[in-house]
């Protein structure tokens, strides 16, 4: 039996973020349509039928239990380097604090600190710190992250600029779609009733200029028209929904 972890070049205890950044990189180098070799077929299915294992908690137990249980796993005493990170103020630390934890099964410590960093440090930006590689993939898992404990604007504001970065330049190919529809089920069902109408509308604005197409922007537009009614202010709600008829998306209210 193949050797799920070492197929997807993972540790033995890796994190579900860490297996699937790990999955993630491993289609985009061996999918046969990506890489345009098809002898990479074979591997990809390897790949694939791995994911499929260690994603599953309960496949997953019963492969380390056939696989691993005869190995004795030792630690290691070494340098403590999230705890140097911690004893550190500077925002290159504490975001590298943030990501450190979200790969090491430490995602609520993760997304406190993140939560923490963007209330007292507003200039604080995660993606100064990193590759745009690597922003983009622990960015997407943090957003995961934010969407399962309903921080669903933060969560719409790192995919905003993920989104923006796979336009100017393309990374995550075969895995935007996912993005993409993660942005709009946060926009279609998570902003309006979860923030003051000020920030959905600011947000509502944003979203239009992600170019997620007709039917999404005259959803979008609608939302706004409604916030704007609510506020009073009836002459911009009726250029939303005029608008939002002209991009052929929705029922006239």
């Amino acid at each position: 039996m193949e050797d799920c972890y070492e197929v997807l070049g993972v540790r033995p205890g890796a994190t579900i973020s860490e297996i699937r950044r790990a999955y993630r990189e491993k289609v985009k180098k061996y999918h046969p349509d990506v890489s345009g070799d098809q002898s990479t077929a074979e591997h990809f299915k390897k790949i694939v039928r791995a994911y499929e294992i260690l994603s599953d908690q309960k496949a997953r137990s019963i492969f380390d239990s056939s696989i691993f249980e005869r190995f004795a796993r030792r630690k290691v005493k070494s340098w403590d380097y999230r705890e140097w990170l911690l004893s550190r103020e500077d925002d290159e630390s504490r975001a590298k604090l943030i990501f450190f934890d979200l790969m090491h099964g430490r995602e609520d410590d993760a997304v406190k600190e993140f939560k923490r960093m963007q209330t007292e440090r507003q200039s604080f930006s995660l993606k100064h710190w990193f590759t745009r590689e690597n922003f983009m993939d622990y960015g997407f898992i943090l957003c995961e992250e934010l969407h399962l404990r309903g921080e669903y604007f933060d969560a719409f504001c790192l995919l905003e600029q993920i989104i923006k970065m796979e336009y100017s330049y393309e990374y995550f190919r075969l895995f935007f779609p996912e993005v993409i529809s993660f942005a709009k089920n946060i926009l279609q069902n998570h902003i309006e009733g979860t923030v003051n109408d000020e920030l959905a509308l600011d947000t509502f604005e944003r979203a239009l200029e992600l170019r997620f197409g007709d039917a999404t922007d005259a959803f979008i537009l609608r939302k706004m028209g409604i916030i704007y009614n609510r506020i009073g202010d009836q002459n911009t709600a009726k250029i939303c929904f005029e608008e939002a008829d002209r991009l052929g998306g929705a029922k006239k209210n």
